[in-house]
């Protein structure tokens, strides 16, 4: 039976504290293979929510760099798993600026509607939203301070977990 499991927020925001600016050995980095942005949000992901998706091709999971789905570190997969999972590992809605909380994920995108980026949200304050992220390793940078024609903004609302 699947069962709803919140989302620890703070635990993935002390893994992006942890990790921003460095890499942690467990994961392959993709700097130089496209960028390790959504690897990274993909582990402060997992950091809050405990569970991965082991479903083949569309489910979202890490064990080693060639047994890992797109969606670990794509940055389209990633939202396509994020919007539309409805089994085990985490969830989300879009939503915009305002429904931001710390353990988000925002997506930056050009123009023409690519996405490319993914940096997780570590702030949300009157002073605006800041966040972590690898590929031009980041910790509390505003998002502010990027360069970006459209913004992607998604709410962790929760986990699955099959029992």
């Amino acid at each position: 039976m699947l069962k709803r499991i919140p989302y620890d927020r703070e635990k993935a925001v002390r893994y992006a504290r942890e990790w921003a600016l460095k890499r942690n050995p467990r994961y392959l980095n993709f700097d130089d293979m496209g960028g390790d942005c959504t690897n990274f949000a993909s582990q402060c992901l997992f950091a809050g929510c405990g569970q991965m998706n082991y479903t083949p091709a569309t489910g979202w999971y890490y064990n080693r760099p060639n047994d890992r789905t797109a969606s670990w570190t794509g940055v389209r997969f990633l939202a396509d798993f994020l919007l539309s999972n409805r089994s085990s590992g985490p969830y989300a809605e879009e939503t915009d600026r305002s429904g931001l909380a710390p353990g988000d994920l925002v997506q930056l995108g050009s123009a023409d509607g690519v996405y490319y980026h993914t940096p997780i949200v570590t702030s949300v304050s009157a002073e605006g939203i800041f966040v972590a992220a690898h590929s031009f390793d980041a910790y509390m940078r505003p998002l502010q301070s990027y360069s970006f024609a459209r913004l992607r903004c998604f709410h962790i609302a929760g986990a699955g977990r099959w029992e």
